[in-house]
């Protein structure tokens, strides 16, 4: 491991006023990511990750996903920083996104590991570093710190909860479905979907969700191995080979879904294969018309029909 030369951030050094926290910061007031445990940094957000480090101690990881040794080392300090609880921050600066802030850091190779402490760098090393020698480094860099008032710690806690992405607000109509699947009134559900399409008939994720209605509603009460193997059996008819489609699909085999649909529109005719068509286009909207397996299986139904 080789040391090298001090970096200027004055630049982006803390504003004037800003002062050490003597206690942990606040992860959902903290702006640019500086109260979350491992932030990725960029030109938008250098100057908020540097002005964090005036309450908790900033640990910087200039890497690149082409170096083996700089993904192996980000995997390490993860680890780490999860492990020391707060006590410091991991900013990693992947340099080929952010040449500029690999720039502002001079770094001359990757991986390259400083500190920042109140906005002022220290160095670190250069090069990869095994977990035994890394972990003294941090303790070290933390009894320096705690010496120069940067002594806060992130709330884990907020900082985990602050990663985990917003649930969305449940709508009016998704309420009075799921009310009614809990009551096991799938004809109700259903019903809500047909009057909401009737209001939105351009809305896929509303014709989807209507598919998904029927299809649980097929299924309920149904044991999807046998299903499947009553629509294997010798002479199954239309209605085994859909269930059989159902059954693969609620079993998370999307390619064998669409596939036993496809076969259920070539082998009938009349108003069988026009029933087995529908099925198969309800599928479609049930999976996504945008899923690759889609695509494929509508040129292979057009195959069949034209």
């Amino acid at each position: 491991m080789s040391m090298f030369g001090a970096v200027d951030l004055s630049s982006l050094a803390p504003k004037q006023g800003a002062s050490p926290a003597a206690g942990p910061t606040n992860a959902a007031s903290a702006p640019g990511g500086a109260g979350r445990l491992v932030v990725d940094v960029d030109a938008s957000n250098l100057r908020d990750v540097v002005e964090g480090s005036a309450r908790v101690p900033v640990v910087v990881l200039l890497h690149t996903p082409r170096s083996q040794a700089s993904t192996d080392l980000a995997v390490l300090l993860e680890r780490l920083a999860a492990e020391y609880a707060g006590r410091f921050q991991l900013a990693r600066v992947d340099v080929d996104a952010a040449p500029e802030v690999a720039q502002a850091l001079q770094a001359t190779a990757v991986p390259t590991v400083i500190a920042l402490l109140a906005g002022q760098p220290v160095p670190m090393f250069q090069g990869s570093a095994p977990e035994e020698q890394l972990r003294p480094l941090l303790d070290q860099l933390l009894e320096v710190a705690a010496r120069n008032g940067v002594n806060g710690r992130i709330d884990v806690d907020a900082a985990a909860q602050a990663d985990e992405p917003a649930e969305p607000e449940e709508t009016e109509v998704e309420r009075e479905a799921r009310e009614a699947i809990e009551r096991g009134d799938w004809a109700a559900a259903e019903a809500v979907y047909d009057h909401a399409i009737a209001n939105s008939p351009a809305d896929d994720e509303l014709k989807a969700a209507r598919g998904q209605v029927r299809m649980l509603a097929r299924l309920d009460g149904q044991d999807p191995a046998a299903l499947l193997a009553a629509a294997d059996a010798p002479g199954a008819d239309l209605d085994a080979q859909l269930a059989g489609a159902d059954a693969a699909l609620a079993l998370g085999d999307v390619n064998a879904c669409l596939g036993r649909a496809l076969e259920a529109v070539r082998s009938h005719s009349g108003d069988e294969r026009e029933q087995a068509r529908v099925r198969l286009l309800e599928l479609f909207e049930v999976i996504g018309a945008t899923a690759p397996e889609v695509s494929r299986a509508r040129r292979q139904l057009a195959t069949i029909l034209y």
